[in-house]
Formats: C-alpha cells, sequence, structure tokens
C-alpha cells in the first residue's frame, strides 16, 4: 500500500516548526521516519501533513557540562553510538543505541523520535528511566521540562501535547562519576533486526573503586519491554545498595525484578519465559555494571 495523500512541509528553525505544528490541522511531526513511514504506509496513520524535522539542524547536537548532559531530539543513533564524550561520561547511552536495529536504522533513526514514539520495548526510554532524564518539551506558549518518570504515561502514550515537540534530553552527571561508576544496557533478542525480548538498563556507582569489596553507593534499574512503560525497579536497587555486590544480594534483584515485570507474551516469547529473562538479564547486567565501575581507572 502507499500513504494517503500529504502536504509536506519543511521547515528550518524551532520557531518556524512550531508555527507550523500551531497554524496546521491533523498534522504529524517527521523525525527519522523508522516507524512513522510505515504505519503510514499501511494506512494507519492518514495525516493531513508531515512537517519534516531534518531540516532543523538545531535540534541535533550533544552538549556536555559540569551539569548535565544534553541531547537535541534529531541526534541520530548511530552520532550517539559514536560520541567520545558520551562514552566517557554517560556510556550507557552509546551501547543502547549501538544495539538499535540495523546500521540503516542508526542511520536515519533519532532519539527525539524514538521518545516520541514511546514504545516500552525501545532503547532510549528505559535508560533515561535508569540515568533519572528529563525531557524538555518546547511549544509557541513556552518550554516544559519533563522528568522521565513521569513523560510516560501508559503504552505507547506520552505528555507530549499536540502542540509540542521534543526539543531536547538531559541527563544529570553529578550521580555517576566516571572514575567509579559503571553502566550497562544489556538484551536479549531473536535477531539484529528485532526488538528486544527484554532489555536491562542498569548503573553502579561504588565509595572506592580500588578497595577489596567495594560497596554500591547507588544502582539503578530500569527495564525494557517488560511492562506498558519503561519499567525502573527500585526495590530491586536497595537490594544490592549498602554493601559489595553479593551473590546474595544478586538472587533477591532476580526475584524481585521478575515479581515486578508485567510483560505482554509475543509470539516466540510468552510471560513466564519473559519474567524468568528479565530477573536474569537484570543480575547479569548489574554484573557487568559493577565490573566496570571497580576496574574504572582513576
Amino acid at each position: 500500500m502507499k500513504p494517503a495523500p500529504f502536504t509536506h512541509h519543511r521547515p528550518e528553525t524551532v520557531d518556524e516548526t512550531l508555527e507550523r505544528l500551531a497554524e496546521l490541522e491533523d498534522a504529524e511531526l517527521l523525525a527519522g521516519n523508522q516507524s512513522l513511514g510505515i504505519v503510514m504506509a499501511n494506512r494507519l496513520a492518514t495525516p493531513d501533513h508531515l512537517v519534516d524535522l531534518n531540516g532543523v539542524d538545531e535540534l541535533a547536537f550533544i552538549d556536555v557540562d559540569d551539569d548535565a548532559v544534553r541531547i537535541g531530539a534529531m541526534t541520530r543513533h548511530r552520532t550517539i553510538e559514536r560520541s567520545d564524550r558520551l562514552a566517557e561520561c554517560m556510556p550507557m547511552l552509546p551501547e543502547a543505541a549501538g544495539q538499535i536495529a540495523g546500521p540503516s536504522v542508526r542511520n536515519q533513526g533519532t532519539l527525539g523520535g524514538s521518545i516520541g514514539e514511546a514504545d516500552p520495548a525501545g532503547n532510549y526510554p528505559a535508560a533515561l528511566a535508569a540515568l533519572e532524564g528529563t525531557i524538555h518539551l518546547r511549544s509557541l506558549d513556552g518550554t516544559r521540562d519533563v522528568p522521565v518518570d513521569e513523560y510516560f504515561i501508559a503504552y505507547m502514550f506520552t505528555d507530549l501535547r499536540e502542540e509540542e515537540l521534543i526539543e531536547s534530553v538531559s541527563i544529570p552527571t553529578e550521580p555517576f562519576p566516571p572514575e567509579r561508576t559503571g553502566m550497562t544496557f544489556l538484551e536479549l533478542k531473536r535477531a539484529a533486526q528485532t526488538f528486544p525480548t527484554v532489555s536491562a538498563a542498569t548503573s553502579i556507582r561504588v565509595d572506592d573503586p580500588t578497595a577489596d569489596e567495594p560497596v554500591v553507593e547507588d544502582a539503578r534499574i530500569a527495564m525494557a519491554n517488560a511492562a506498558d512503560i519503561p519499567l525502573r525497579v527500585e526495590d530491586a536497587e536497595a537490594h544490592v545498595e549498602g554493601g559489595s555486590l553479593s551473590a546474595e544480594a544478586l538472587e533477591a534483584v532476580v526475584e524481585t525484578v521478575a515479581s515486578a515485570v508485567t510483560p505482554e507474551s509475543e509470539m516466540h516469547a510468552d510471560r513466564d519465559y519473559k519474567e524468568e529473562v528479565a530477573g536474569e538479564y537484570a543480575k547479569r547486567s548489574l554484573e557487568t555494571s559493577y565490573e566496570r565501575a571497580v576496574a574504572t581507572e582513576t
């Protein structure tokens, strides 16, 4: 099938984009076109207007300062995957980006497109949940800063309003000193081009990576494709905080995560299987994060 007829608009600035959104009825934003084009080709969406963001260069950037990492909505997966700056201070993001589909998707797909679609199986939503990111939304009326845990509301439904666009995301750097923090994005998938069966985004900060038994000061666990929205499992985090990463603590994580997730059965993985692997992958991801935290060179 082919898409229904539509009018294509290609603004060059954020302000021009917002003006188009305000004046046009039945308009959709077009970012990397990795999902919308498929939906339109199958006539599951028939917007009268497409507002193309690919000419809005001000939405494509990576900024790092002492307080936060900020990434523009039109930043491509490939750019995030290959960013040396992110690899140094927020390595979960390049690792998550590098596991998205295949090269053609990573070359075109964008951070904002993924967050806007809000598929709970997506990599960025879970990573941002673990890192306590903030989504920065903009309209003609101004900006709104929405914490990730308030942005994702229900299955593929978010707090983004019709007149708004995603401008950027930010992540605080203070909780994640690179010299004693490890991060991991671990996913289970059948093939490179498929969505993961389940993914675990974790980070661990230790008190002293040179100690014989470094103590976990802070742990983060978030799961993808394990609920209707990206799922932060704070009860599981509590099992490993305040001590070294023991086998007993990890087994408690497995049980807590398996009990917390509410996945949907799929053709290749029923709910029981997903619950089991969610706990196991949270454990494996934490183990890798801990290894990376204690191996960090000062």
